[in-house]
């Protein structure tokens, strides 16, 4: 588990093909590595990786093919900057959210510019997660748990402030950058608690039936 608090903008230094999938090689820039032990895991642009070989400055994952086929990391490159985070521990502030490292969908950058000091994203998300997006709710982008501040459809609006732009990647982005999109997950538990046993038999959106049914809304 991750709180989206951003540690370190590290820099990948290898991706070597291993048996049909890749292993990615991290330098971790000023993220200490000193209380990090082997098989930990470490988010990279919000991506859960296992530590498979760990340096001073650096470490070593395996990405999987389902990993790849629904992340950015498949479009990495050699000196691909990433967002770096430990998990955390009890006694870490949570000064995010709760974020699994789980990538739910990749998302792309339709719209930047300037507001103050600070800088506006719009970015549009699958039509599969817009129902688990709120506006003031918490959404990961790229491992940076940020709040929605608006809403249209499947799109919807960020606001970065300048210590942010500072200590990610979204200071390079630009539209047409892809990002990996994690929604929050109180979201997604519930809509499967409120599909109850039904959930296991059917994938169906949820309705102002469903809602009347499960006691939210008044008869």
């Amino acid at each position: 588990m991750f709180t989206g608090i951003i540690l370190a903008v590290g820099k990948i230094t290898a991706i070597t093909p291993r048996g049909g999938d890749v292993r990615l090689s991290i330098h971790t820039g000023k993220l200490s590595l000193a209380e990090a032990n082997l098989g930990d895991s470490i988010a990279v642009n919000g991506v859960c990786l296992t530590a498979v070989e760990l340096g001073t400055d650096y470490f070593i994952a395996d990405v999987s093919n389902e990993t790849l086929a629904h992340t950015c990391l498949a479009h990495s490159q050699i000196g691909t900057a990433v967002n770096l985070e430990l998990a955390l521990t009890p006694t870490t502030r949570l000064g995010g959210h709760i974020v699994s490292g789980h990538v739910d969908g990749v998302g792309i950058i339709i719209e930047k510019k300037s507001d103050g000091r600070s800088i506006r994203f719009t970015i549009q998300a699958p039509d599969d997660l817009a129902k688990y997006i709120a506006q003031k709710g918490s959404i990961c982008i790229n491992g940076i748990s940020l709040t929605v501040n608006s809403v249209n459809g499947a799109s919807f609006g960020i606001n970065i402030v300048p210590h942010t732009l500072k200590e990610t990647t979204l200071n390079d982005a630009v539209v047409g950058t892809k990002v990996n999109l994690e929604v929050d997950v109180l979201a997604r538990y519930m809509e499967r608690l409120m599909k109850g046993e039904a959930a296991a038999k059917s994938c169906s959106a949820v309705t102002m039936e469903l809602l009347q049914n499960s006691g939210f809304l008044v008869k």
